[in-house]
């Protein structure tokens, strides 16, 4: 199976992905064959067996949630990468 170049310029859109015509080319014929192999799961018999969304059994593993000492501000500071007027400096992560 060949994906067509729309597609895959779809994907690396999506992806924000610049893809030269070559590249383009290239993986349609990958991803074409990538998705062929899901083709076999077409081909196994499931009459009978009920759908799910978890083939194993989950648990959450919580721990309680008990207030412990802090580290003093000093040392977490100290500890920082980068301080100003006595806060933690962070880069801003805003567009």
């Amino acid at each position: 199976m060949k994906l067509e170049r729309e597609a895959v310029t779809h994907i690396a859109r999506l992806a924000r992905v610049h893809l030269t015509d070559d590249e383009i080319d290239t993986y349609a014929g990958q991803l074409g064959d990538i998705i062929g192999h899901f083709d076999v799961l077409d081909g196994v018999n499931t009459d009978g067996i009920e759908p799910t969304t978890q083939a194993l059994m989950l648990r959450n593993v919580m721990a309680d949630d008990v207030a412990g000492p802090s580290l003093p501000r000093d040392v977490v500071l100290d500890l920082a990468p980068t301080t100003e007027d006595g806060y933690l400096r962070v880069r801003a992560v805003l567009e």
